[in-house]
């Protein structure tokens, strides 16, 4: 099998496609953040096993040389490495544009360069901003609704445009909302986990109305790799969606009701975006990926909570829950 790198693969959705890449066999090289403590992020909580046939490139994807050495012998990227917190971009816009905008033309300068065979390019559902019309399929306007969002349309496009530009076999794979084991605590599925398992009677949230389309991250995982393994996927940007939508407020009484029953939801005003950058409505068309590929949702929306719920159990070690992390 050819050899795979992976950006981002340190993090939540990166360490579960590295791990089910190197259970499919394929040769994964994992490009992982550097850092002077020598960890390697959820990677270091993965089976020896898998582990032992991962190669490890440490190094910074803002860095245009870094990305062309770790690129050397692979012969496709798939590229999840981004800053993806809404609220810390709000405060810190410039960094965005130098990892997803910049870091993301650093994979495109290369990929070219050394003539890779496949390019992934991972976008978000928060380029669409608010539906305008649902299910939102790939037509679907974008709209930069936070800083974040704006560097995440300007990297798809940037990708685009190597397609057209340069023949570049790039495919931009688009998720709505992952969740599932090892998720950051800024996620809204975790931060209300990890206080309800903390013993929390009040749960600090913001908006409860907003709808989501959740996906279980095993699924998404498979997206991407489904997505590779076809070639009609190329010049391609494809939704990872359920078709399905649940509010906040829904979700919160849920995890409510499984978790502690007699905690109470609690509206903060710290955790509420700005009203003209809040995205009111996510629902996606999975139409696409259905007809490109032979992708479809394996877990339900109730398993991927059970294993969500056991993993947080068992890692509340891990997790700050009596802060408010951006």
């Amino acid at each position: 099998m050819k050899k795979i790198l992976v950006t981002g693969s340190d993090g939540f959705i990166g360490s579960h496609l590295t791990e089910e890449l190197v259970k499919a066999g394929y040769q994964v090289k994992a490009f992982v953040y550097y850092n002077s403590f020598n960890t390697w992020g959820w990677l270091d909580t993965l089976p020896s096993d898998v582990m032992k046939n991962i190669e490890i490139f440490q190094g910074d994807v803002r860095d245009p040389n870094g990305v062309k050495e770790a690129m050397k012998g692979t012969a496709a990227v798939f590229h999840l490495a981004a800053l993806i917190a809404i609220p810390f971009s709000y405060h810190s816009p410039d960094t965005y544009v130098d990892t997803n905008i910049k870091g993301t033309l650093n994979i495109l300068q290369a990929a070219r360069e050394q003539d890779l065979e496949r390019v992934l390019v991972t976008s978000t559902s928060e380029v669409y901003g608010t539906a305008q019309y649902v299910p939102m399929d790939e037509k679907h306007p974008f709209q930069g609704q936070s800083p974040y969002s704006a560097t995440k349309i300007g990297a798809d496009r940037l990708a685009e445009s190597f397609y057209r530009s340069f023949q570049l076999p790039v495919s931009i794979v688009r998720p709505f909302n992952t969740f599932g084991p090892r998720q950051s605590a800024r996620a809204v599925i975790p931060t209300i986990i990890t206080q309800l398992l903390a013993g929390k009677e009040k749960i600090h949230l913001g908006s409860l109305t907003p709808t989501r389309d959740f996906n279980y991250v095993k699924d998404t995982v498979n997206g991407f790799i489904k997505i590779y393994e076809s070639e009609k996927t190329i010049g391609e940007e494809i939704n990872i969606a359920t078709q399905h939508e649940i509010s906040i407020g829904e979700l919160a009484e849920e995890l409510i009701r499984q978790i502690n029953p007699n905690a109470k939801i609690v509206c903060d005003e710290e955790r509420l975006r700005p009203e003209k950058s809040e995205v009111n409505r996510l629902l996606g068309s999975n139409k696409k990926i259905k007809e490109l590929t032979d992708w479809k949702p394996i877990y339900s929306f109730e398993e991927g909570l059970s294993e969500t719920i056991s993993f947080f159990k068992d890692n509340m070690d891990k997790y700050k829950p009596d802060i408010y992390n951006i």
